[in-house]
């Protein structure tokens, strides 16, 4: 057994954030299933909207991420969001990120500025198209300098220590953690446990997220006791990399901006059947056009045509990108990018106030793990670093308060480490199966039937699961897409009408008497736990 004062899950910027700011009170031990590097933060390719410029002001980035949120933001955590997440980006600069500047013809610098869909101002910093791993190295680099903080890497938290207060009440007191590459089970106990262990991407067939992000903290989270909220509004990055020979991979909609144009493989375009702004329109139409048009021509993708875009403009401004198509065989300055939407974020998650507590004391969460309120139906552009920042700091500042009187009473606990290896074949084929049924039926638009013909298989899912019951990663991350995945069911099925991200053809109308969060409680709602 392993004590420490804090313990953080995951090294994604939330977490990194928490580490930095407790490291100061006291010692940090800091877990990620991979290496540090392997987070949902380090694949983001956008930016982080912040109100830096001369013509912004708070309550522009305000009411912009309020229209985005379909009528579901807590306004308090917005404004929360807005009024310190500039800050945030200088503290990153602070410590040394580089992000992309202008010189003036005075030769004064200041910061390069974009626009993305949904912002009424130039708001987003960025490095190129690599801004989330910008930001991680320059995270991870000032935590390897900290001595307070230990980074423990291939370290799998298959569950949270809970102990009960009350008929009501828990405490979390750490961790039940798994040294995946020895196979030995131990337990991290600590006066307070932030949960940041990003999202749940890979409970759908095709998603932007690395592999890491199989909704382990949501999982654990509910299992433990705590309460979830907004699981339906799932978003779609309308376009990602199709391609046999290489997972999803996201195609910013930068390049959409600068004339990049959807149309089918004999060039037929057809946004203008759909949207007035045709390519520039929200996320979440063009999601559904392309599904839409998937299915009119029964064909497994569309295409993004980026030829007529300068060659060195398409190099310089979108590298990632023009890299990584390449090294599939794919010049996206001669031939158009087969594309297909995929799971790109979470905006509901593990239920959190205004300062990164959840219902069980002693356990925060922060990131795409949380749901803060800030996101409401619909998340807007490049929101998603700031909030993990902006509450990371947060969560950390209140755990030092509530962590100061916590005496912690140490308990070895034994575990049998000597288990049978699942049988890793079926696994596999039930995770595939998981995923294939939620892209289908669960994914940009949902039918009631679809949603109840998926809650009866989870449920079968799950219990076949605890049959197979081992301690190995493999078992634990396919139990936790499967709970995930009903968690997702159950809001969706909760939520009768269609706002922002969840589309239901049994409701296709917004409804203001649908205008609340959807919470699922553990202890009162019939979820296998």
């Amino acid at each position: 057994m392993i004590t420490t004062d804090y313990l953080v899950i995951g090294t994604g910027l939330a977490g990194l954030t928490f580490a930095l700011h407790a490291a100061e009170w006291g010692q940090v031990a800091v877990l990620t299933k991979k290496t540090r590097s392997d987070a949902n933060s380090s694949w983001a390719q956008g930016g982080i909207a912040g109100v830096l410029g001369d013509n912004d002001s708070f309550a522009l980035h305000t009411q912009d991420t309020l229209v985005a949120g379909a009528g579901l933001c807590n306004e308090e955590a917005v404004e929360v969001l807005v009024r310190e997440g500039a800050d945030r980006i200088r503290d990153l600069i602070a410590l040394g990120a580089q992000f992309d500047t202008n010189t003036d013809e005075e030769g004064r610098v200041t910061l390069s500025l974009g626009r993305e869909g949904g912002h009424s101002r130039n708001r987003i910093v960025h490095t190129a198209d690599y801004t989330g791993w910008e930001c991680e190295k320059t995270l991870l680099e000032a935590v390897k300098g900290n001595p307070n903080i230990t980074v423990y890497e291939h370290y799998f938290v298959t569950d949270l220590l809970t102990e009960k207060l009350s008929d009501v009440e828990a405490r979390c007191l750490g961790a039940k953690v798994l040294d995946s590459q020895t196979g030995l089970l131990t337990e991290f106990r600590a006066k307070a446990t932030l949960l940041a262990t990003g999202g749940c991407g890979h409970v759908y067939q095709h998603t932007t997220n690395p592999l890491v992000a199989t909704g382990d903290g949501v999982a654990m989270a509910w299992r433990a006791g705590a309460s979830v909220a907004n699981m339906e509004f799932i978003q779609f990055h309308p376009t990602t990399l199709y391609h046999p020979d290489a997972r999803a991979f996201l195609i910013t909609e930068a390049l959409r901006g600068e004339g990049g144009i959807l149309c089918h493989g004999d060039g037929e375009r057809f946004m203008e059947r759909y949207h007035p702004q045709k390519e520039l329109a929200p996320r979440d139409i063009v999601a559904r056009a392309i599904v839409s048009e998937m299915k009119r021509r029964d064909v497994p993708c569309v295409y993004l045509d980026a030829t007529h875009i300068d060659k060195h403009m398409i190099q310089t401004h979108f590298p990632t990108v023009y890299e990584r198509c390449l090294s599939v065989g794919i010049d996206i300055t001669q031939v158009p990018i087969p594309i297909v939407p995929a799971q790109h974020y979470q905006c509901g998650g593990v239920v959190t106030d205004l300062h990164g507590r959840t219902d069980i004391a002693g356990l925060y969460a922060a990131g795409e793990v949380a749901c803060t309120g800030v996101h409401g139906a619909n998340r807007l552009a490049s929101n998603s670093l700031l909030e993990a920042m902006v509450w990371g700091k947060r969560a950390a500042f209140v755990a030092k308060k509530e962590a100061a009187d916590f005496r912690m009473e140490p308990e070895n606990a034994e575990y049998e480490n000597q288990q049978t290896r699942p049988n890793t074949t079926e696994l596999a084929e039930l995770r595939s199966e998981v995923q294939s049924m939620m892209q289908r039926n669960v994914g940009i638009v949902r039918t009631t039937a679809e949603l109840e013909t998926t809650r009866l298989y989870l449920e079968t899912v799950l219990v076949r699961l605890s049959e197979l019951q081992s301690e190995f990663v493999e078992w634990h991350e396919t139990r936790n897409i499967a709970q995930i995945g009903l968690l997702i069911v159950a809001s969706a099925l909760q939520r009768k009408e269609s706002r922002g991200l969840h589309y239901i053809e049994d409701y296709p109308e917004l409804r203001e008497s649908e205008r609340h969060d959807t919470v699922l409680k553990p202890n009162l709602e019939p979820m296998p736990v």
